[in-house]
């Protein structure tokens, strides 16, 4: 059986504010708790008016609080721009505060010139990424490590468990990273929906090295899902989806996520078309019964242990559906 888990971006309809949004992500989350699923995931997304996520640390502690059982995790934090102390002790925080829950998931992007400069103003030196991923295991553990420059240092509270560490990836580097230092991994399925994904799980999985984290290989592919009760009410959703998705391919920032009816209305330029064409490849669109059996044949082909599905559906009543016909698919 394949373990499924969700990515919310908390997306803001058409007609909605941040605050509605963040409200709606929350009663999701809650929903996704008591259907089944295994982790519920927020993103780091900076300058997206469409989106209500930019700090998932925050809105992390928010919904493991409003939640019981089901893990809550960010995908991901972005390391170039933050203290890997830092970082360790606010998922320190959270891991106290709710033992056994959290999930830490970590990326490699620099979310754009001008956000990259924003939030690295005045640094004058940077780490690099397998860098900062050392220290945050260090810290996150105590692992003792003398010939480190901060091996006196301890990121607080000390507390006996820690949270698992996902690297999030598309290309070879990370996947190395993620082999030599024992994290699990997460493929974004809907950025390269190819061969070489494949190639770079089994890559990662022949190299990986047990850490205190994870003592086996553990991969995860996140997938855009568009689920209806019927696929002709699946690909009006896609409809919004692609609209929004081919705004921000034309560096475009929507504000908000388009409503089936302005999608309807919506006629795209041969540039555009071309752009949504190679979209869609990314995207599982239909009824429950289809996206279950494509997420199957996904997870065969990549061979990974978990799901994450992406619900980019246009209406909270919507994405609450489509989680519900899911998990009725799959028997959760």
């Amino acid at each position: 059986m394949v373990t499924l888990n969700i990515l919310d971006y908390a997306l803001i309809d058409e007609g909605a504010n941040a605050s509605e949004a963040l409200k709606q992500t929350t009663e999701l989350a809650q929903l996704a708790d008591k259907l089944g699923y295994k982790r519920f995931l927020v993103p780091e997304q900076h300058q997206a008016l469409s989106i209500a996520s930019s700090a998932p640390e925050m809105l992390m502690m928010h919904l493991a609080t409003s939640t019981t059982t089901i893990r809550i995790g960010a995908a991901g934090v972005m390391l170039p721009h933050y203290s890997p102390y830092k970082i360790a002790e606010t998922f320190r925080m959270l891991e106290a505060v709710h033992p056994g829950r959290i999930d830490l998931g970590i990326g490699n992007s620099s979310g754009g010139r001008l956000v990259n400069h924003a939030l690295n103003e005045e640094k004058d030196e940077r780490l690099s990424y397998e860098q900062q991923v050392i220290d945050i295991q260090k810290y996150l553990t105590d692992a003792p490590d003398s010939e480190h420059r901060f091996h006196q240092l301890v990121a607080t509270p000390v507390i006996q468990t820690f949270p698992e560490i996902w690297m999030l990836g598309s290309g070879g580097k990370s996947t190395k990273i993620a082999a030599e230092h024992g994290t699990a991994y997460t493929y974004a399925h809907f950025f390269k929906p190819s061969e070489v994904g494949r190639e770079i799980i089994s890559t990662y999985r022949k190299n990986f090295k047990p850490s205190s984290f994870h003592d086996k290989p553990t991969v995860s592919i996140a997938v855009f899902t568009i689920i209806g009760e019927t696929k002709e009410e699946a690909e009006a959703f896609a409809g919004a989806f692609e609209l929004w998705m081919a705004s921000l391919e034309t560096a475009k920032n929507p504000p908000y996520f388009p409503s089936v009816q302005t999608a309807q209305k919506r006629r795209y330029s041969s540039f555009e078309k071309q752009k949504i064409d190679q979209i869609r490849k990314g995207v599982i669109v239909g009824n429950a019964h289809y996206v279950k059996e494509e997420i199957i044949k996904l997870a065969e082909f990549y061979q990974a242990d978990e799901v994450t599905i992406v619900p980019h559906l246009p209406g909270a009543a919507n994405r609450r559906k489509a989680i519900q016909l899911l998990a009725k698919a799959f028997g959760l």
